[in-house]
């Protein structure tokens, strides 16, 4: 076999056309020459291969024959096949290998390889549980199903298992045979992208875990982040015995660190960034201060380690939140790149966001928990909104034509709904979810869920849904204690939303200005019958009763009692406003709600009015509904200083993981934001 590989390695530098046939000593001893596949001492062999379709049930078709292509003949077959309809195309498989053609009959259906395993695999070795001293002993006794492929003209039920399993049941007799070596277990990558392993389940082989996105190169590893799927199949149930040894708890972040220099060279880097203006307002920072800054942020980002794991991913993570803080103009993965890493770090970092493992809901839940001990507070208020970013294609995930905030009109866009927390402590952003049009579920646009990576699972919810989901998170995660739940005028408009929210909180919602209300609770009944037609079965507001207005008719009428209140400091002087309120029963279909609510009305300084629901107790002071008022404005000043400071709206990410992935980096962003401010708070203004 040393000198097959000798000879390959020569041959590619020197055209197919020009080697002469020769012959070697083949795995057996015996003399034969080389096939088309090893050498190709001439132009390999092309066969006319019939592609009529094949189907229908496997028992009626004829029994399926396995072929071991190791003939001219068959293995250039072989080859042809897999070189024109194997995802992975024909590459040189290392180490001892077997090729098998499956037929019905006389046509192919299958064809497949085993060859020499991976040289290290975390999940495979822990689960085997043995040492490096015993893997480089007892590695020949695994073989990798390094292809496996069904013809795309085949249609044959549970084909795919069967001819895995006669594969397996053939195996074990030749690789002996040809080897002089006993397997004791099998192994495969499967690339969770295309494929969902069903056949290799059907086949009783066992999931172990994933690999870590790495390829062999050389005496080294290079990471390209395609994470697989693998796949066991013990073929000796006492191979630990033979081997002396016991299985391990695999630990997913166990990794090939990367140099910890280019770690260091960005935390160099950072002391001379340039830094967003806006990130501390109204602030004389010196240059020891921006220095100390560059500490802080590389000390925040730390507390986010676990989630990420590998050190390449820390890097990559602290360089992202660095771009979204930074003064860099435009806030997409190219230009942070360019700015914190170098021209080669753009493609990792596209696959850090998009593919690349790391645990980002962990990191979520990290920001959550740091957040909750900061600003939470008894009489905090839980915010729900939604806020659009304008896309000019039509391929990124959850893009369509919608309402769009930022346009104020339909527009083409992505929408998400987000969670936000706001106490007399401070404020953040929390969570959030894309939302994903009804036209993204539909047969028309499966190939876009799946080049956008959208979860196979996932259903089509309303905004609405989405939000209440969102919100039931947050209160049961427990961290965030609150008296209020605020919301915009898109989910306080909706009755059924707001009757399906936490009855431990009261609502503060925002409503449209053609909402219709009663001030009184009128009669209802059915309407006297007339003598003529049907019988009235439908309940009507009764002759005479209180009739329902809309809350901007009932906001030009003298039945409002105005008073003039500052709400809060604003950074150009107090806010005032005159602010009304009144106790309503909101119309449902023309007929009033069962128990009443407060109406508010605010009017500020331009002569705008806004107005907005409350659930809160008759006996609520005044007061508390004008603090609940200002309660939501926090979340629109995240995002504010999300699209204006942070990119949040730069982005230029397709997938469903990188949408949400940079929503994170921007709620982290902002949260530093945070505690920068409560850093220098004491300086004075300049």
């Amino acid at each position: 076999m040393e000198i097959i590989r000798a000879y390959e390695r020569v041959t590619e530098r020197l055209s197919r056309d020009q080697i002469k046939p020769i012959s070697v000593l083949n795995c057996k001893g015996d003399l034969r020459p080389f096939t088309t596949q090893t050498l190709y001492r001439r132009k390999p062999m092309f066969h006319t291969i019939n592609t009529e379709p094949i189907a229908g049930d496997l028992k009626k078709l004829g029994p399926v024959t396995l072929k071991l292509a190791h003939e001219q003949t068959l293995e250039s077959l072989w080859g042809q096949l897999v070189s024109q309809y194997h995802y992975l195309s024909y590459r040189k498989l290392l180490g001892h290998r077997l090729k098998y053609l499956a037929f019905i009959k006389d046509r192919p259906v299958a064809a497949l390889s085993w060859s020499a395993p991976a040289l290290k695999l975390r999940v495979r070795d822990y689960f085997i549980g043995w040492s490096d001293k015993q893997r480089k002993t007892h590695l020949n006794r695994i073989a990798n199903n390094s292809r496996f492929l069904i013809l795309p003209w085949v249609r044959v039920p549970n084909l795919a298992s069967h001819v895995l399993s006669l594969s397996i049941g053939q195996l074990k007799k030749d690789w002996p045979e040809h080897f002089k070596t006993e397997l004791m277990l099998l192994e495969t990558f499967v690339d969770p992208r295309f494929f969902k392993a069903i056949c290799y389940k059907a086949a009783n082989w066992k999931f172990i875990g994933q690999t870590n996105g790495y390829t062999k190169q050389g005496k080294g590893y290079i990471y390209h982040g395609d994470v697989k799927h693998v796949y066991v199949y013990v073929l000796d149930p006492k191979f630990r015995d033979i081997i002396d040894c016991q299985q391990k708890p695999c630990d997913p972040f166990q990794r090939p660190p990367q140099s910890q220099k280019k770690v260091e060279d960005l935390q160099m880097l950072l002391k001379h960034c340039q830094w967003h203006p806006d990130l501390v307002p109204k602030m004389d920072l010196t240059e020891k201060d921006l220095a100390l800054m560059a500490d802080e942020l590389v000390a925040f980002h730390e507390q986010f380690h676990n989630c990420l794991g590998r050190i390449e991913h820390q890097r990559l993570g602290l360089a992202y939140m660095s771009g979204l803080i930074s003064n860099v103009k435009g806030k997409s993965v190219e230009p942070i790149a360019l700015e914190f890493l170098d021209p080669n770090g753009v493609r990792s970092l596209q696959r850090f966001m998009k593919n690349y493992r790391w645990d980002h809901e962990a990191m979520e839940a990290a920001h959550q928990a740091i957040m909750a001990n900061m600003i939470g507070s008894p009489d905090g208020m839980i915010n729900i909104d939604s806020s659009e970013f304008i896309k000019k294609g039509k391929e990124s995930v959850g893009v369509a034509r919608q309402y769009c905030g930022a346009a104020g009109k339909v527009d083409n866009c992505q929408s998400g709904v987000f969670v936000g927390y706001s106490s007399e402590k401070g404020y953040g952003l929390l969570t959030s979810r894309l939302y994903m049009p009804e036209i993204w579920f539909t047969d028309e646009y499966a190939k876009r869920r799946k080049d956008t990576w959208v979860p196979e699972d996932l259903v089509f919810q309303t905004k609405l849904q989405i939000a209440l989901d969102l919100i039931n998170q947050v209160v049961g995660s427990n961290l965030f204690p609150a008296k209020w739940l605020g919301c915009d005028a898109t989910f306080g408009s909706d009755l059924i939303f707001l009757q399906s929210l936490p009855e431990s909180l009261y609502y503060f919602a925002s409503i449209r200005s053609d909402t219709y209300v009663f001030l009184e609770k009128p009669e209802v009944g059915l309407p006297p019958y007339k003598g003529r037609g049907p019988y009235p079965k439908i309940l009507r507001v009764l002759p005479g009763e209180p009739q329902a207005h809309t809350v901007a008719q009932l906001a030009r009428s003298e039945k409002l009692s105005w008073k003039s209140v500052v709400l809060a400091e604003g950074s150009k002087g107090p806010i005032i406003a005159e602010v009304a309120r009144i106790r309503i029963y909101l119309s449902r279909d023309g007929l009033p709600e069962e128990q009443p609510l407060w109406l508010f009305i605010r009017r500020n300084s331009d002569g705008q009015l806004k107005y907005a629901l409350s659930s809160a107790p008759e006996d609520i002071p005044f007061s508390e509904l004008c603090k609940a008022s200002t309660m939501r404005w926090p979340i629109e000043q995240c995002f504010k200083e999300g699209k204006d400071q942070i990119g949040m709206d730069h982005y230029e990410h397709r997938s469903w993981p990188a949408w949400h992935r940079h929503m994170i980096y921007v709620f982290l962003a902002l949260h530093f934001l945070f505690r920068l401010r409560i850093r220098f708070k004491k300086k004075p203004p300049v």
